[in-house]
């Protein structure tokens, strides 16, 4: 698949063939399915905590006796039934993460840059270098390249440049910065377009193979 390659004003530089076996994959939507719940479990932290019956305070007592009151039996004031007592099956901390093997994982990210390939959303620019970490530069540059679209950029590696870059775009809801090797389904999914400098086509085939 070719794509043009642009430059940090919008305008076309040359064309370049993107990758085959990562933007014509096979697209498995159980798979992207499956890998989006299993990211968002991950990221739940499980540590609700409630109070059971033995956790609660007071109770000591038996609030009334057992007959002739005309009341309904009752043994402590911590259970449910009572205003304070303790409660029944309520959520306790615990583990929600899923386990996925490494294949199905970055088979499920293949099968999401295809979509994105498909629908025309993979932006390739020649280089994004900012001259300084400004919000409005960053801006600019993606007004150049993607409009108003939200946008998902994947830097190649962790240096000045992308320091530059991620600080340039904190600001700018409409845009994430992200290293190559922390692509995830979640974040292709979610956002309109995704940019690509070239070096970053390297560093996706280097980690996706």
């Amino acid at each position: 698949m070719k794509v043009d390659v642009l430059d940090l004003k919008g305008k076309k530089v040359r064309e370049v063939e993107l990758p085959a076996n990562l933007f014509e994959a096979p697209v498995n939507v159980d798979l992207m399915h499956q890998a989006y719940v299993r990211q968002m479990a991950n990221a739940r932290l499980g540590t609700h905590e409630t109070k059971v019956r033995s956790e609660v305070r007071g109770g000591g007592r038996k609030p009334w006796k057992q007959k002739g009151t005309g009341r309904a039996r009752q043994g402590s004031t911590n259970a449910a039934q009572w205003v304070g007592g303790g409660r029944i099956h309520t959520p306790h901390p615990r583990s929600y993460e899923q386990h996925m093997p490494k294949k199905m994982r970055l088979a499920a990210l293949r099968s999401a840059l295809s979509v994105k390939a498909a629908e025309a959303s993979i932006v390739v620019v020649e280089e994004l270098d900012l001259k300084e970490a400004k919000t409005r530069l960053m801006a600019e540059t993606l007004g150049n390249l993607v409009g108003t679209s939200t946008v998902l950029v994947l830097m190649p590696v962790k240096d000045q440049n992308y320091d530059t870059v991620m600080r340039s775009a904190d600001n700018i809801d409409s845009a994430k910065v992200l290293l190559a090797s922390y692509l995830n389904v979640r974040d292709v999914l979610n956002f309109d377009k995704v940019v690509l400098p070239l070096k970053t086509i390297d560093a996706l085939v280097a980690h996706l193979g």
